[in-house]
């Protein structure tokens, strides 16, 4: 078992391109923590420079209290699963998972009773005699999974190891890779593009854009409480309504107005947005935070704008409205009784007890 650290670590590649820029994350033993973010925002970098597979420009890894800069990756005590599982296609499961252990002359017997506990963990011990061929997708994720386990590492790196499978299976696969770090007690580090993924499996997501990283926390945290405007959008399904806006005020009374419509902050919030008042800023809220006034849930301090819906999508439990309030577009996740159709306008009231501002020069919110 191990603690991660990446210590002011930068990649940097010839031209003059800064992959990763002052990456500073300390992971604890156990955790599972997830690297998200859009393509080439540095994550799958990050998870190389770790496992030796790219070298550090700058800064320090840490593996426990060991400086791995210069440790070769076999020797690193660290396990990989990448996108494309990467089997041998002329071996046998078994053989795949095992070879990883022959190669480092782990005797016979204990190579048999690893590879037979963690295929019986994986619920794929009666596949162990076919070849990768004969398997489908989600097989062959389970057999990389399994010959990651088998080493017993003191690190589980996983580079997006799911998205080569549909979208069912990959709701069961989260699930079991879950349960799987539960089950080993290891620590786990996952980079992914989906923040579901993310928002489901992490103890702790990491977000990162354009080699930086933007913010790192819980996910209810992240979710609740968005440094900037860039995990405020990308963290949450549906994305969170962003509106350019300005702070005005009357007395003691203080609004944001969009240009489209003009609500209320409640006086239980107003305090810290009074001195703010003619400043321009980015008003954000969440579409499960706009609701039909005919199902506004009770206890909330509400305010009521009118906006023509464009488009419903159907979900069943609810209903994703796109509304359009005088040139100002959002979404909204509604009650499913709703009778807003396509074409109409209707009353929406948006909980302003759980909004977000950001400052319009620097994107950071202010709280």
């Amino acid at each position: 078992m191990a603690s991660v650290t990446f210590e002011h670590v930068t990649k940097k590649y010839a031209g003059d391109v800064t992959a990763v820029k002052d990456l500073n994350i300390s992971i604890a033993d156990r955790e599972f923590l997830v690297f998200v973010g859009p393509s080439g925002c540095g994550k799958t970098t990050s998870l190389r420079m770790l496992a030796g597979l790219e070298e550090i420009s700058e800064g320090k890894i840490y593996i426990g209290d060991r400086v791995v800069n210069d440790v070769a990756p076999k020797d690193r005590d660290i396990a990989m699963v990448f996108q494309s599982y990467a089997l041998y296609p002329h071996m046998s499961v078994y053989d795949n998972m095992a070879f990883g252990l022959k190669l480092r002359k782990v005797p016979k017997p204990e190579i048999d009773k690893r590879v037979k506990e963690a295929a019986g963990r994986l619920g794929i011990q009666h596949l162990l005699d076919r070849k990768p061929k004969q398997l489908s997708g989600g097989q062959r994720q389970r057999v990389a999974v399994g010959r990651a386990i088998v080493r017993n590492p003191a690190v589980f790196l996983m580079d997006e190891p799911l998205s080569n499978l549909d979208a069912k299976l990959r709701v069961q696969a989260r699930a079991e890779i879950s349960k799987l770090h539960q089950q080993l007690g290891t620590t786990f580090i996952y980079v992914t593009h989906d923040q579901v993924e993310a928002m489901t499996m992490g103890t702790r997501i990491a977000v990162m854009k354009d080699g930086l990283l933007m913010q790192i926390d819980t996910p209810q945290k992240l979710y609740d409480r968005p440094d900037n405007v860039f995990v405020a959008g990308f963290i949450g399904s549906p994305s969170m309504n962003l509106f350019d806006a300005t702070l005005t005020g009357d007395g003691n009374d203080v609004y944001v107005d969009t240009g489209a419509f003009r609500v209320k902050i409640p006086e239980t919030r107003a305090e810290t947005y009074r001195s703010m008042r003619g400043k321009q800023v980015i008003f954000g809220l969440r579409p499960e935070n706009i609701h039909d006034s005919n199902f506004t849930p009770p206890g909330i301090h509400s305010q009521e704008i009118e906006a023509e819906v464009e488009v419903t999508e159907l979900m069943g439990n609810e209903v994703i409205v796109y509304l359009n309030s005088k040139g100002k577009s959002m979404l909204a996740r509604v009650d499913p009784r709703t009778q807003a159709h396509v074409g109409n306008t209707v009353k929406v009231a948006l909980n302003m007890d759980v909004f977000h501002i950001f400052d319009k020069q620097t994107e950071k919110a202010v709280r």
